[in-house]
C-alpha cells in the first residue's frame, strides 16, 4: 500500500525558511523521479520541483534558485529546503512520484506566507 506522508509546514514571514519531509513507503522509492507539488487555493496542482535517482534535480522557474530539493534513499524521505520564502508560496505541499501516482496522494503540509 502506497503511503505518503508529509510534515514540515507552518506559518512563517516572508524571507523565511521552511524545510518540508515526506516519508514514501509502498514504493521502490530508489528507482522513482521523486517530486513536490502544491497546490494554492483555487488553483491547479503544479510540480514545483523534482529530484531523479541519481541526484539530479529540477525546478519550476517560480521557486529556482531559492528551494532545493534533495532525497535520502537510505531513508526513503524527500526533502525541501525552502528559502526566502514569499506570500506566493503559500500553498498546501504534495509529495508524489513524477509524473505523480494518480490516487495516492499524501494529506499534504499546508505552508502560510502572510502578506
Amino acid at each position: 500500500q502506497v503511503q505518503l506522508v508529509e510534515s514540515g509546514g507552518g506559518l512563517v514571514q516572508a524571507g523565511g525558511s521552511l524545510r518540508l519531509s515526506c516519508a514514501a513507503s509502498g514504493i521502490d522509492f530508489r528507482l522513482n523521479v521523486m517530486g513536490w507539488y502544491r497546490q494554492a487555493p483555487g488553483a491547479q496542482r503544479d510540480l514545483v520541483a523534482a529530484v531523479l535517482r541519481g541526484g539530479s534535480t529540477n525546478y519550476a522557474d517560480s521557486v529556482k534558485d531559492r528551494f532545493t530539493i534533495s532525497r535520502d534513499n537510505a531513508k526513503n524521505t524527500v526533502y525541501l529546503q525552502m528559502n526566502s520564502l514569499k506570500p506566493d508560496d503559500t500553498a498546501v505541499y504534495y509529495c508524489n512520484t513524477s509524473p505523480p501516482l494518480p490516487g495516492y496522494w499524501g494529506q499534504g503540509t499546508q505552508v502560510t506566507v502572510p502578506s
